[in-house]
């Protein structure tokens, strides 16, 4: 009989919180990791690759961010001629609860207000954050997984790597910039791993629309640009791959502002 494959969604209580930054590490020319600490970590759940919390930022010029106000069906809009809230959604790349620390990796894009804070982030600022609102606990029993991601999900595509099993069969592709965006990545899993860089013209959407799918149950993840993932959604729905067992995510997307990745696929 072969292993249960169900996907379980667990959801998590709300909870905003204000922490400090500890550290800020920087792993490439374009991305830097920064470390939060603080005691209102207590009681944060990550249990997904993919968990992901709303990041809030402070004004230019402003100390503190304004932080969100919640309600029965989530974050609440402010009254009116309030400041509003700023604020991105970035994935846990670590969480070490007995330290009371959390790292979040940042894309240095040069616009936008995570990015912009990021490049000059350093110890002793405070950011806010909310979440994670849920997590999808996909089992580590597939024959097979194939991962994609580009800057902006590679945090969750490295720690896909790190927590899948011994001996599982994994393809994962990277699309960066260049070579100097490549990092290092560790599994355990017996794992075929590719960069991609934009500067040879390759790209995310041309490596996995030309690939098959390998034979057995497996499960498809991939996130990044949403216009690029368009043909690899279709791609994979034309090999018949399940439904339910495929998540292709839209991070961002080019002309949008603080694209919502629930609102679907736009029906591709």
């Amino acid at each position: 009989m072969s292993p249960a494959r169900d996907i379980e969604l667990v959801w998590h209580d709300l909870t905003p919180r204000l922490l400090e930054v500890r550290r800020v590490h920087r792993l490439s020319p374009g991305m830097v990791r920064v470390t939060f600490g603080g005691e209102q970590l207590d009681g944060f759940c990550h249990a997904a690759p993919d968990d992901h919390v709303k990041v809030f930022f402070p004004e230019p010029g402003a100390e503190l961010p304004v932080m969100p106000t919640l309600g029965e069906d989530g974050l609440q809009p402010p009254p009116p001629g309030s400041p509003r809230p700023v604020y991105r959604d970035y994935t846990v790349r670590f969480l070490r609860p007995g330290q009371r620390e959390l790292d979040i990796d940042f894309a240095l894009h040069g616009h936008g207000p995570g990015g912009s804070w990021a490049a000059q982030a350093r110890p002793g600022q405070r950011l806010g954050i909310l979440g994670p609102r849920g997590s999808n606990l996909v089992p580590l029993t597939f024959d097979w997984y194939v991962l994609g991601a580009d800057e902006t999900a590679l945090p969750a595509l490295a720690a896909w790597l790190e927590r899948l099993p011994e001996g599982a069969r994994v393809i994962a592709r990277i699309e960066v910039a260049n070579a100097a965006e490549e990092q290092p990545l560790t599994t355990r899993a017996d794992a075929d791993v590719r960069w991609l860089h934009r500067e040879r013209g390759e790209t995310l959407a041309a490596e996995l629309t030309g690939m098959a799918l390998p034979a057995g149950d497996g499960y498809v993840w991939v996130a990044g640009e949403a216009g690029g993932l368009k043909p690899i959604r279709r791609h994979v729905r034309s090999l018949g791959q399940d439904k339910a067992w495929t998540e292709i995510d839209g991070y961002w997307k080019c002309g949008v502002v603080n694209l919502d990745h629930h609102e679907g696929d736009d029906g591709e």
